[in-house]
């Protein structure tokens, strides 16, 4: 098939789906936000306390447009800025109580209408279609992703081996695990493969490469487990933890759970120092000599979400 061939293809892909991203603006962000401007709510409800530089660079938004969204937001209450302490002309954006609301609203809305469209098809066309959108963008975000070039997607079918293997071979030769480690890795990821039902696994690839892993497992209708959180020591510096965990935790509250917790190590510095950043609190802690040989101190971190006061 010769090039003309591939970009009239892609072409007619391109009209086709305009067509549906307009029927989602038109039935889902009607009055009184423009498409844009839910997307800019949606990346604060994410990236809360993040700079407008940030959203717009992350968004592609004209600089003028972003700074008339802002105003519009803060005159509105949905939301407040707060100055650096490091940088005086630096502000820190955040949602207000009425801003997390309407992003719920928007949530809502835009999950009902997208379910109104698939409702006809069928469940093994909904699987290709979802697939399909993947691959696009996994595909498309390795070409033309930013200097970093870190890309975060849902598992694929042979990542879990890999996250077993990255979890063996770090953990033994940085320190000093043993086998037994690496089986209590493997039984977990075998249960979580034989049902992911409200839970997700996320790898960090780049360049291609698998980097890192970080997962959300459920424990009960409003609490769940963050687990298999490790990064490839190559990749270290780069903010792909902070990725991962953001990942993460956006999931959580998408799915309106209450409450997440995690174990780790105290030996793990770097993991616990993100941990903290993020707000987690350290609950509990108890003994386990069966991965080393010798004493560790397992830890328990637990972070509530229905606290308005936990991404300040």
């Amino acid at each position: 098939m010769d090039e003309i061939n591939f970009v009239e293809r892609i072409r007619n892909f391109n009209r086709h789906y305009a067509n549906v991203l307009g029927k989602i603006d038109q039935e889902i962000y009607n009055q009184p936000f423009s498409l844009t401007e839910a997307r800019v709510i949606t990346e604060l409800n994410y990236r809360n306390g993040c700079t407008a530089t940030d959203v717009r660079e992350n968004l592609g938004i004209d600089r003028g447009y972003m700074s008339r969204i802002i105003q519009r937001f803060e005159k509105e209450k949905i939301i407040v800025k707060k100055q650096s302490s490091a940088d005086k002309r630096q502000y820190s954006l955040y949602l207000t109580e009425y801003g997390q609301k309407i992003y719920k609203d928007l949530v809502e809305n835009a999950n009902r209408g997208v379910n109104k469209m698939i409702q006809t098809l069928s469940p093994d066309d909904l699987s290709k279609l979802v697939t399909s959108m993947e691959m696009i963008e996994s595909i498309y975000s390795k070409e033309h992703s930013s200097q970093s070039e870190v890309f975060i997607r849902p598992f694929q079918s042979g990542d879990a081996g890999y996250i077993a293997y990255l979890h063996g071979r770090l953990y033994d030769k940085t320190y000093n695990f043993g086998q037994m480690f690496e089986y209590y890795v493997m039984k977990g990821l075998t249960e979580f493969m034989n049902n992911t039902e409200g839970g997700e696994l996320w790898v960090a690839e780049v360049n291609g490469k698998i980097a890192g892993s970080i997962a959300i497992t459920k424990s009960s209708d409003k609490i769940v487990q963050l687990r298999w959180f490790i990064l490839d020591n190559h990749y270290q510096g780069r903010g792909i933890g902070k990725k991962l965990m953001e990942t993460a935790l956006h999931f959580c509250k998408e799915q309106n759970y209450q409450h997440v917790f995690l174990w780790t190590v105290s030996t793990l510095k770097t993991a616990r120092y993100l941990y903290q950043k993020y707000h987690f609190k350290l609950t509990e802690e108890k003994p386990n000599e069966e991965w080393t040989g010798t004493k560790l101190i397992e830890e328990r971190w637990d972070l509530d979400l229905s606290d308005k006061n936990q991404t300040k």
